[in-house]
């Protein structure tokens, strides 16, 4: 059961009814019993991975008040590194390196909770927040249910607070709570879904196509990513919200950015800040002087971004695509900030036609960037020589004719035989790519990208946007065949 499913939309309105209306006394335990019903439903197998990992963080946490602190700390985030790293690598240590180690599924959202609860305890080892000692309350924090399958990733501070806090039903609240969830499950429903249909038509028969078709299904996959994640972090912060829970923010316009610098600080913000705060400060702060004789205190800020997003990239994963991809985002920030030495940071109040010339370069290295980490994704055979015979081909066969051709054939011959069909698509991908976008825009530009329910209730004409909204989720659920034909999961839940 995802966040977008049939099945949540009848269990979020009498977990939050419910929710809202018990004692205060009764509301965590409730809230955990909700969380774990929540998880069972959607993947009951492997719920006692899910709940030894955060009993496991509970224990360690206590263990931060004994004298052996940073000896606990240690083990803590060591210990969880590992189990998190043989679920998301063990077939490769398998199937690879020969291992005899046992084949077993990942658990949903294990990055997500296993990140969590070693930014918790190193915050409580640092002394930023204290150590939870009610055992209610830390295992809703880890297992809370908006965000336990694919974030955001909250940070103890801000979350375990709220969680043990009274809440009580607000008119307000609810109205700005149900205007953010229309708007994840139309991005994920009407637009990443649909692109979803063509992305996955073309990329496994890349060899099939001409170059015009394979930079749309490129350009389609990277709005797909975008608007499924985004779309399903709106609905994680809309559910939250619900119960009167703020959770943070995981995007915020990025394909408005200028710069790598600023697109990284506007995408999967939660997990982006999280390696800067845990990984590059640590590794930019971290003394080396024994190590250099003297030579050199710290490491050069390059090394440290190269680090993280290798990271990032294996933490995607265990597949070459994926750490192509992370050395690529390396490479572009890297290579920004040479530019900024050599020739200076650009100015903030830039003219509009170079600043949508930097969008397009952002957007355009992204997007060659995401060839890479679609094929690391795919289940269908493809490895590292195809993303470079995609790349090959998105630059042959560039004839108007066959680009014309291939449009109607990808989608006539890969899901949808019938001529009707095949134009009702292309118009429900356009307008439901411009009404994002123009929501987009508005909340960058006008909004200076608020949070998002709040720009979409300072839209003009706001009613026709919430009617063009539901419009347009029922006609991506006809076009996904009368049902929710896309995952009811994020495309990151795997992660």
């Amino acid at each position: 059961m995802g966040l977008q499913s049939l099945g949540y939309f009848a269990f979020l309105p009498v977990a939050a009814a419910v929710y809202l209306h018990l004692p205060h006394r009764w509301q965590p335990g409730f809230l955990l019993a909700a969380s774990w019903a929540f998880y069972l439903l959607a993947a009951p197998q492997l719920f006692t991975v899910t709940l030894g990992i955060t009993v496991l963080s509970y224990f360690l946490a206590r263990a931060l008040e004994t004298p052996q602190q940073r000896r606990w700390l240690h083990l803590g985030v060591v210990v969880l590194v590992a189990i998190l790293a043989f679920f998301k690598y063990g077939d490769l240590l398998r199937l690879d390196w020969g291992l005899p180690l046992p084949k077993i599924a990942m658990p949903l959202g294990i990055s997500f909770y296993t990140f969590a609860a070693i930014s918790y305890l190193i915050d409580a080892a640092r002394g930023d927040c204290p150590v939870e000692h009610d055992f209610t309350i830390h295992v809703l924090f880890m297992n809370f249910f908006p965000t336990v399958i694919s974030g955001p990733i909250c940070r103890v501070g801000s979350l375990m607070p709220q969680l043990a806090a009274e809440h009580r039903f607000d008119e307000g609240r609810t109205i700005a709570a149900l205007r953010l969830f229309a708007l994840g499950t139309f991005k994920k429903v009407a637009v990443a879904d649909v692109l979803g249909l063509l992305v996955n038509e073309v990329f496994p028969n890349y060899r099939s196509y001409g170059g015009g078709m394979l930079l749309v299904a490129a350009v389609a996959y990277t709005f797909q990513l975008y608007f499924d994640f985004s779309g399903y972090s709106d609905a994680a912060r809309a559910s939250a919200l619900l119960l009167g829970i703020e959770i943070p923010e995981n995007f915020k316009t990025p394909f408005f950015a200028t710069n790598f610098s600023g697109f990284w600080n506007r995408w999967h913000i939660s997990f982006s800040s999280w390696l800067q705060d845990y990984l590059f400060m640590p590794l930019a702060w971290a003394d080396i002087s024994p190590l250099t004789r003297g030579r050199r205190e710290r490491l050069p800020v390059w090394v440290c971004l190269f680090c993280v997003f290798f990271v990032s990239g294996f933490w995607h994963g265990n597949t070459l695509p994926f750490v192509v991809w992370g050395i690529l985002q390396a490479v572009y920030r890297i290579g920004e900030e040479v530019l900024h030495q050599r020739l200076g940071k650009p100015k903030k109040r830039a003219p509009a036609p170079q600043l949508w010339g930097k969008r397009v370069v952002v957007f355009v290295l992204w997007t060659f960037s995401m060839v890479f980490f679609r094929v690391g994704s795919d289940t269908t055979g493809l490895g590292m020589s195809d993303c470079f015979g995609y790349l090959a081909g998105c630059v042959s066969g560039l004839s108007p004719a066959r680009f014309a051709s291939e449009l109607y054939s990808a989608v006539y011959n890969g899901f949808y035989p019938h001529a009707l069909m095949v134009a009702a698509y292309y118009v429900l991908v356009l307008a439901g790519l411009a009404l994002a976008f123009r929501l987009d825009a508005y909340r960058a530009f006008a909004c200076k990208n608020r949070p998002s329910e709040q720009a979409l209730a300072a839209m003009p004409r706001r009613r026709v946007i919430y009617y063009l909204l539901i419009v347009l989720i029922l006609a991506g659920l006809i076009v996904q065949n009368g049902g929710f034909g896309g995952s009811n999961f994020s495309m990151y839940a795997g992660f």
